[in-house]
């Protein structure tokens, strides 16, 4: 690491200021870096030798261990002086012409201004006026009025359409830039510390961290800065994304006091004094290596220097770790964020997630229809060269002349052109861009709906999602607790009690046991405005008992002044396996005092004592406990609270008890209370529960909490729709169905569970994780499952990578979490995610509208130019002009397409899926019938429009012959019907009202009309350069016409049905076998004619339930009157049933229906009930009858 030290000096040098050495300090920054570099015995040894101890080190730093850094802000500007500012330097930006340049890298584009340049030359040439007759009518024209010397126009206007299309193109990729930048910067701006300064606690940005700070360290936390452990609890650290070492590192004063910046908090709490930060923290030391890494990547691979593989070493441990448990290491406050170099970061993330939906299908859509324009401009060039060499060599009998080499070569760079610009036009270069658009756009507007994307596909993969594995408490609830019940002194309490109601050492000992048995950090302040709550500040539960304490009329802080945070002796943090917290003081006439608090059904079977109404302990036994739970603890669950239990243990001062056999510590526990804290359901979660199920997403719950209460607040959201026949499991019994004898989770027992499964209580973060893991693996259905996960603690983690899209906890959520997340919700409510599935949705229908414009294009652009060249021998669509239009379809279109806002109409129907085509049948159908218009028009145009219009021909023109106005017509109707098309190509779902919402969104009207206003500028002072000639007024209004003819014929193809949708009601017998895309069909039927379906099921169903019960009962009677029991006839069917529907023999169906979850399915029509089995027909009587619409 000392040779990461020095060689990281000169690589940083240029980001940060220059230190200046001392400092009026008693250390300097490089004996802080010397020390930050050892670890174990030998950073104990040196810290010992140097300093004394560690508060000989906060002496020297100027800083008090307990009240922190008691400066102004001259004196923390100084410090960052001295020893620098906790910020990595930032990578530099690509320049603006870096980025023209790479997109001057376009391979279609160089080919394009290869053939431009050397059409620019060749139009210099003329060959000797006499011989002009002897090259043949290719030269025929070319001194009317002096056009030759307009000939360079062409070659010059390609080039400079060119350097539009590069322009554009470089300047999207500089504004994506500075959104991204912008993005990283918000995400770094939401991070923030607490470090105690002036004696007082604060939050401050991780930017503004110092040397000398004093920070508060607790579970969860990614360590911002290199420090030294002044006191700690039960701390242990992950160092896997430094050291690749997956095992947890205990940290403690007299033995590790090392905390090393990019390291994760998996246990306990502390405080420790900041030693070194930014490019001088072992984190900042390798991003300033990997920064000067990606400047000088290709000299340092052939050099090889030792540095290099130094880092690999680093990187190349991480890398084999589990790649669940991996967590991507990134700069606690880097202006690189999301650019550091992709090669590096790579490598210290886990194995990447594979490629997303949309991109999947895009890239391969994209390689087809390019394969598909390369050979159509093959075929064009070929065939024009081939029809020009045979006209004029083989039909006129032309002998080649020397001197009409360049007129000949120059014809063939024309036709090359044409062929170069059919490919330009066909390759969909528009697509990324429009993702790329449709994104940002989307993330910018996420932004405000509480959504801080930080990677891009999330936002689009999140509309393909299946299922939402939540979590209940600060997501589906408010994260705001109250004890609203207490069980003490063998009383019930159904409101905080008063404390005259509670015996005196029992108050006293439930008072201590909160106040101290808590973290420290947890308080709750007065509101911020009159009439306002109190704020909770810290652990919202350890929040709920503080305030129970100030409902008591008690003061917790003066307990905790009493028994301040350093005279702890030993705590046992929470963590998902304890579900409990423990911590242990000495007390003042000697021995210790144990007082403990957690889950109620955990912490009660430890208990072996409880105290009476007197204050008095009496035994506990296991009837006692039963008790207890049954009358107390159930109840309280039930109502949907979180029950705890708080307890206490008194030891003797000797023999001193083995602290850390904690099993023996926190066990013959006395209970002082039972309490039920309640955390409401957020007013707005049942509606977005409700909107996710019609959407086709399925929620559940994740929780630790208690199975009923899980169960209650599942019932007040939502998630268990009453009547169903919903899965509700404990993490032990879910394991318990999941794994074979030998403990391996196995697939097929994992199908057989997650289908019904809706609540999973005291769950841990490995059943999350194998939840998650089971669901995305299934086969078990037609699509694989897109799943989506919420979590805010630091075990969430491997649940959080693994899933589809993860959301961490903006609020409650730890710093581990939050860089394992994809998402982070800024105010941890469920309905926001709700918003950013209907974002992910409109991402897709962004760019299937564009797609639906484009390729619609496509197809006529390069069938008019491929046959126009056959019969024409020329392209009725010049170079210039198809650069124009492909501008308009790709930069513009894809702008004004991609940045439609969403509705709430995009949650009525399912998900897309994985397995869908990117092009669905009401979107092929549009694309083929409106080219069909497009082309039928243009054709037209093309071979009798001059007769239609009284003008000169455009056919067969000589080579720099003036523009005509038949071809200027064909083009201007061509953009006009584009331009229309593109209002057509706002609906893809078949809808009729195009211009719907049109003016919610100003950038497509804008769009539109600006492409109108350059349109006529094109056509009318357009000249030479884009082909064109002036019209009439006529012409344009015929022009116009034909384009507004696009919309009515949209509303002539919304008619032709887009497939063959399924009529209800159709002859009996069994169900043809779908077509693939009759999904789509479905999606498509009215919904109100599927719950007029479902509607029949049912009363069909209740029916013949009453029928069934009516019958045994007569069963019964005869039965006691000794009679057989004697069926009665039906001579039809029963009243008010529907025709399509029938009733077989219901003797076998079950008075209990078990099969809810396929009410969807109609009926069978064959003569045994769908949910009765085959069995032998009955008498005739007992007939079953069938009518048909």
């Amino acid at each position: 690491m000392g040779d990461l030290a020095n060689s990281a000096g000169d690589a940083g040098a240029r980001g940060r200021r220059e230190p200046c050495p001392g400092g009026g300090f008693g250390c300097s920054l490089p004996e802080l870096r010397a020390l930050m570099e050892l670890r174990g015995a030998e950073a104990l040894l040196k810290l010992q030798e140097a300093y004394g101890d560690v508060h000989g080190l906060c002496r020297r730093l100027k800083t008090s261990p307990t009240e922190g850094l008691a400066e102004g802000a001259a004196e923390l500007e100084r410090r960052r002086q001295v020893f620098g500012q906790n910020w990595i330097p930032p990578k530099r930006p690509k320049t603006f012409a870096e980025l023209v340049w790479e997109a001057l890298q376009d391979v279609t584009l160089i080919i394009l201004e290869v053939a431009a340049v050397v059409s620019l030359g060749l139009s210099f040439y003329a060959p000797p006026s006499g011989d002009t007759e002897a090259c043949g009518h290719v030269s025929g024209g070319a001194e009317d009025e002096g056009e030759a010397e307009a000939g360079w126009i062409e070659g010059a206007a390609i080039l400079l359409s060119v350097a539009c299309v590069v322009l554009v193109t470089a300047f999207n990729d500089w504004s994506k830039e500075r959104q991204f930048r912008g993005l990283q910067s918000r995400i770094e701006q939401e991070q923030r510390f607490a470090v105690v300064r002036h004696g007082r606690q604060l939050q401050v940005p991780v930017a503004e961290l110092v040397v000398g700070d004093v920070a508060q360290v607790k579970y969860g936390d990614l360590l911002p800065a290199d420090g030294i452990l002044i006191q700690g609890n039960d701390l242990k650290i992950d160092e896997s994304a430094l050291t690749g070492e997956s095992d947890h590192v205990r940290k403690a004063v007299d033995k590790d006091p090392m905390l090393l910046s990019g390291t994760h908090v998996m246990e306990g709490s502390g405080k420790m004094v900041v030693t070194a930060v930014g490019v001088n923290s072992q984190t900042g030391i390798i991003f300033t290596l990997l920064g000067a890494g990606g400047e000088e990547e290709e000299k340092k691979e052939k050099k090889g220097k030792p540095q290099d593989g130094a880092v690999e070493n680093i990187q190349n441990k991480a890398k084999k770790q589990d790649g669940a448990v991996a967590m991507e290491m990134q700069p606690l406050k880097s202006a690189e964020g999301g650019d550091v170099d992709e090669r590096e970061r790579k490598r210290s993330s886990g194995p990447k997630k594979e490629k997303s939906v949309l991109q999947g299908k895009l890239t391969k859509l994209a390689v087809q229809i390019g394969k598909a324009g390369l050979v159509m401009s093959a075929v064009t060039v070929i065939i024009l060269v081939l029809y020009f060499v045979i006209e004029t060599f083989v039909v006129e009998g032309r002998a080649w002349l020397a001197e009409c080499t360049p007129v000949y070569v120059q014809y063939w760079v024309k036709f090359f052109i044409i062929g170069v610009t059919v490919l330009v036009v066909a390759v969909p270069e528009g697509l990324p861009l429009a993702v790329t658009i449709s994104l940002a756009y989307s993330v910018k507007k996420m932004m405000r709906d509480n959504n801080l994307v930080r990677h891009l596909d999330a936002c689009e993969t999140m509309g393909n999602a299946t299922a939402i594995c939540s979590d209940k408490t600060g997501t589906l609830t408010t994260n705001r607790m109250t004890v609203v019940q207490a069980f003490v002194g063998d009383t019930h309490f159904r409101a905080p009690p008063d404390p005259a109601s509670i015996a005196p050492r029992t108050l006293d000992l439930l008072v201590q046991a909160i106040a101290i048995n808590s973290a420290y950090t947890t308080k709750i302040l007065p509101p911020e405005s009159a009439g306002g709550l109190p704020r909770q500040v810290g652990n919202k539960t350890e929040c709920a008992l503080l305030g129970l304490v100030l409902a008591l009329r008690r003061d917790y802080e003066a307990v905790r002044a009493q028994v301040p945070e350093e005279r702890l002796h030993k705590v046992y943090t929470f963590n998902s396996v304890r579900k409990s917290m423990s911590t242990v003081t000495r007390l003042p006439a000697g021995g210790f005092r144990l007082y403990s608090k957690g889950a109620s059904e955990i912490l009660l079977r430890k208990c072996c004592a409880i105290l009476g109404g007197g204050g008095e302990a009496r035994a506990f036994g296991p009837r006692d406990r039963e008790d207890v739970v049954r009358k107390v603890v159930e109840p309280m669950a039930a109502a949907g609270l979180r029950t705890l239990v708080l307890a206490f243990r008194d030891f003797p001062a000797a023999p001193e008890p083995p602290w850390e056999d904690e099993a023996a510590v926190v066990g013959e526990l006395t209970c002082i209370a039972v309490v039920g804290i309640e955390d409401p359901v957020r007013p707005e979660v049942p509606e977005a529960i409700r909107k996710c199920q019609r959407a086709g997403i399925t929620v559940r719950m994740v929780t630790g909490d208690n199975l009923n209460t899980a169960r209650a607040i599942a019932a007040k959201c939502g998630i268990l729709p009453a009547g169903e026949d919903w899965l509700c499991l404990e993490g032990k019994e879910f394991n318990r169905r999941i794994r074979n004898e030998k403990g391996e989770i196995e697939q097929e027992r994992l199908d057989k569970v997650w289908p019904k499964l809706r609540v999973l209580a005291r769950s841990s973060p490995t059943d999350k994780h194998t939840l998650v893991k089971g669901i995305i693996d299934s086969t078990i259905g037609d699509q694989r499952q897109v799943v989506a996960v919420t979590g805010d603690g630091t075990n969430d983690g491997p649940a959080l990578k693994k899933a589809d899209v993860g959301f961490a906890m903006g609020i409650a959520g730890t710093d581990v979490a939050k860089e394992a997340s994809d998402i982070i919700l800024t105010d941890d409510n469920f309905s926001s995610i709700v918003k950013a599935v209907m974002w992910g949705r409109n991402v897709y229908d962004s760019i299937s509208k564009f797609l639906q414009f484009q390729l619609t294009v496509n197809v006529v652009a390069v069938i008019v130019a491929f046959t126009g060249a056959c019969i024409t021998q020329d392209s009725p669509l010049k170079a210039v002009q198809m650069l124009w239009v492909n501008l308009i379809m790709d930069t513009f279109a894809s702008l004004a397409l991609a940045t439609e806002p969403p509705t709430e109409a995009l949650l009525l129907r399912k998900p897309y899926g994985r397995n869908k085509p990117l092009i669905s049948r009401t979107m092929m159908k549009n694309i083929l019938g409106h080219a069909a218009y497009q082309l039928v028009i243009i054709f037209t145009l093309l071979f009798v429009g001059e007769v239609f219009f009284d003008i000169d021909s455009g056919r067969n023109a000589p080579l720099h012959s003036p523009p005509s106005e038949h071809y200027t017509i064909i083009f201007n109707t061509f953009v006009m019907m584009q331009l229309f098309n593109e209002i057509n190509a706002r609906k893809i779902h078949g809808e009729r009202n195009v211009f719907d919402g049109i003016f919610a969104n100003p950038i497509f009207c804008s769009i539109v009309l600006g492409t109108f206003a350059i349109q006529i500028v094109i056509v009318q002072f357009g000249g030479k350069p884009f082909s064109c000639s002036p019209l009439s007024a006529e012409q344009w209004l015929w022009c116009l016409f034909v384009g507004v003819g696009e919309l009515v014929w949209g509303q002539v193809m919304a008619w032709v049905p887009g497939g063959r949708l399924r009529c209800p009601g159709a002859v009996a017998g069994p169900p043809a076998p779908e077509p693939a895309g009759a999904d789509e069909e479905e999606e498509e039927i009215d919904l109100a004619e599927r719950e007029l379906r479902r509607g029949q099921v049912l009363w069909v169903r209740g029916l013949n339930r009453i029928q069934t019960q009516m019958r045994v009962v007569r069963a019964f009677r005869s039965s006691l009157a000794g009679a057989p029991p004697r069926p009665e006839p039906r001579p039809g069917p029963p009243f008010g049933a529907p025709p399509e529907l029938l009733f077989g023999d219901t003797r076998d169906i079950p008075l209990i229906d078990d099969t809810d979850a396929e009410s969807e399915a109609p009926p069978n029509r064959n003569n045994n009930h769908p949910l009765g089995r085959r069995g032998p027909p009955g008498p005739p009587h007992l007939h079953s009858l069938e009518t048909s619409l």
